[in-house]
């Protein structure tokens, strides 16, 4: 078996910081922005329920976002099309 020079130990290092880098990004799509987009999918498929618990989430996580005030004028639609 062939020893691993430092070249090689370095780029191995460095693919698995961006792999993890990666995956960590990959984990964060509960901004308000996503939580958004998926709530509109969710009412798009009908799926009531699920808009408004994500646009309720969005209140509580994301208060003072761009995304708060279209959640709740999404909600206030949605509770009075019921």
């Amino acid at each position: 078996m062939r020893r691993q020079g430092p070249e090689n130990t370095k780029s191995i290092i460095l693919i698995c910081l961006f792999a993890l880098a990666m995956g960590v990004m990959g984990c964060s799509g509960d901004s308000a922005k996503d939580l958004y987009e998926t709530a509109q999918l969710e009412e798009l498929q009908k799926n009531r329920a699920h808009a408004l618990q994500l646009y309720e989430e969005i209140l509580q996580k994301h208060p003072n976002s761009e995304y708060a005030k279209k959640a709740e004028e999404r909600l206030t639609v949605i509770r009075e099309n019921r």
